[in-house]
């Protein structure tokens, strides 16, 4: 079925008319001061008759006024918008930056009887079955970011590799100054500093920030003003790395 006569199905249901859509679209454009959202009658006719794709905001609109879920309209558009986070292609960027969380996770719900979580094993074999889960569900009030380490960042390598998803905690922005007993217990921060982000080991000594690489990494130290030239995003707390080129 055409998406526009999904659209006019969705509109006679709701009793609606052109009339009735483009007075309630005036009113979300009154309420966010875009004019963007107005869905004008002639415009909606498009929409439904001849194959014209709306805009974001008439998306956005006609999702308000018809009480549906954006994500299922764009599936009729083809646009798999909730696949986007798994379908990003890592080798287009090559920088460090922030990025958007996953929609929904999919997570074991039920184990073999004979999993032993005290023992390593081979998880896929152990798990019978396997369920997607809300993505806020999960946040558990902790607000969680997430970072993409670029291609081209090789500051914490071998211990994060390019193309690493890492889990911040924003919540965690003092830079510690304690004692670790090895490499991995060593909190590692994501750094704004202003053009770009550095995934990195931190020294603080009064108003400079010291960046600090990993010692088998090329990159070389560098240090910033703070919180003048660098500000501490929050702290790595989880990781997905291959530990092999895709």
């Amino acid at each position: 079925m055409f998406p526009g006569t999904q659209l006019r199905q969705v509109r006679e249901q709701l009793g609606l008319t052109y009339r009735d859509v483009e007075q309630a679209s005036y009113e979300l454009a009154n309420r966010h001061g875009r004019p963007e959202f107005i869905v004008r009658i002639s415009r909606l006719a498009d929409f439904e008759n001849a194959g014209t794709i709306p805009s974001l905001h008439k998306l956005y609109s006609l999702c308000a006024i018809y009480h549906l879920d954006p994500e299922e309209v764009c599936k009729w558009y083809d646009v798999p918008l909730s696949g986007a986070f798994a379908s990003y292609n890592s080798s287009l960027a090559p920088r460090t930056h922030l990025a958007a969380s996953p929609r929904a996770f999919r997570l074991p719900v039920r184990f073999d009887p004979a999993f032993d979580p005290r023992r390593t094993t081979y998880l896929t074999r152990m798990v019978e079955s396997w369920a997607d889960f809300e993505a806020p569900a999960l946040a558990n009030g902790n607000g969680y970011n997430y970072a993409y380490i670029g291609q081209d960042d090789h500051w914490m390598e071998p211990l994060l590799r390019p193309g690493a998803l890492v889990l911040i905690d924003p919540n965690r922005q003092k830079v510690s100054a304690g004692i670790w007993r090895n490499e991995a217990e060593r909190p590692i921060y994501l750094v704004d500093i202003r053009d770009g982000y550095r995934c990195c080991w931190c020294l603080l000594e009064g108003n400079r920030l010291v960046l600090q690489p990993h010692p088998l990494s090329s990159c070389a130290p560098e240090n910033y003003r703070f919180p003048d030239d660098a500000e501490v995003v929050g702290q790595v707390v989880a990781v997905s790395m291959r530990l092999i080129s895709p």
